[in-house]
């Protein structure tokens, strides 16, 4: 009986990530070109961060409970699951354009902040309150960064131009809210949904926190990205998973740690380098062509299957 009430409200709360992601990419998306603001921005920023919302709630929770040895498996475990699962999935589903920044850029902004995060874990197992600061720092600097890209784009998407100019500013800012509540909330059920599904089933406290909770924290990454692409906001669909990895470690780490010194154990150095190889993946995958296609899609989540499998082990 227990077992049937969680797979039923596993079931809502991915309808409520499915319409909430809906809502969250149309108003964003309108905001932006009923600003003239590049669609690449909006994903970096106000999807990338709504999105991430769940990790941040649960690791800042986490912190102030006392358990903030969960933070980096959550983080680095979504940060894998966001290349590999939801980029993989969303060029499965259609290919998927990649701006030259993003490529110049962003992708390497991931790398190198993964690997500064697992530099300041490995020193002396834990990222310290300093170590908090100076990823907020990195935050501070990312931003800026975002605030000369806004100055640049033009709008390209004329349908979704013609709909922003008409849509009431008051109904798009509605969107947003409503689409960022019903995803947090959609994820938070899913989340508790899935983990005590996979406790009933007798799995580890570790696999449940590199698996079932990444991937249910990062459920509105892939709802989202996969909704941006098939509406042809492609921009939005890879800004979101970048700038969701760079905010996952630079807020969401940085804030939790400034709150309390965050347990990294040794363990987690094999899953920090598959999130850097993931970003170096992803980066040679489009550093041609600029498109992530299906071929690519493929081999994504073929080398997610293998990560699955060490875990197992």
């Amino acid at each position: 009986m227990e077992l049937m009430i969680q797979i039923v409200t596993l079931v809502i709360g991915f309808a409520m990530l499915v319409k909430g992601a809906d809502w969250f990419v149309e108003g964003a998306a309108s905001i932006a070109d009923k600003f003239g603001i590049p669609q690449i921005v909006i994903g970096l920023t106000i999807v990338a961060m709504g999105t991430s919302a769940p990790e941040a709630a649960v690791s800042i929770s986490a912190a102030l409970k006392g358990s903030a040895e969960i933070t980096i498996g959550n983080v680095v475990g979504s940060n894998i699951l966001n290349i590999l699962i939801i980029l993989g999935l969303t060029s499965a589903i259609c290919a998927v354009k990649v701006q030259r920044t993003t490529i110049f850029y962003e992708i390497p902004m991931v790398i190198g902040i993964t690997v500064l995060l697992a530099v300041m874990g490995l020193q002396n197992n834990v990222v310290s309150r300093l170590e908090g600061i100076i990823l907020m720092a990195c935050m501070v600097v990312y931003m800026m960064y975002l605030l000369r890209l806004a100055k640049r784009g033009t709008v390209e998407n004329e349908e979704l131009e013609e709909y922003a100019q008409k849509a009431p500013m008051g109904k798009l800012i509605f969107l947003v809210i409503a689409g960022i509540v019903a995803i947090v909330w959609g994820s938070d059920i899913a989340v508790d949904a899935a983990t005590a599904i996979a406790r009933i089933f007798g799995m580890s406290e570790r696999f449940i926190g590199l698996t079932i909770v990444a991937l249910g924290t990062s459920l509105p990454e892939l709802v989202t990205s996969v909704t941006a692409a098939r509406k042809g906001n492609s921009d939005i669909a890879v800004g979101n998973i970048v700038g969701s990895n760079l905010f996952n470690i630079m807020f969401v780490v940085g804030i939790t740690a400034i709150i309390t010194p965050v347990v990294y154990d040794p363990a987690f150095l094999v899953d920090s380098v598959v999130a850097v190889a993931a970003a170096v993946l992803l980066l040679l995958c489009v550093c041609r062509k600029e498109v992530l296609n299906r071929l690519h899609g493929a081999i994504m989540l073929l080398c997610y299957g293998g990560y699955f499998a060490y875990l197992m082990l």
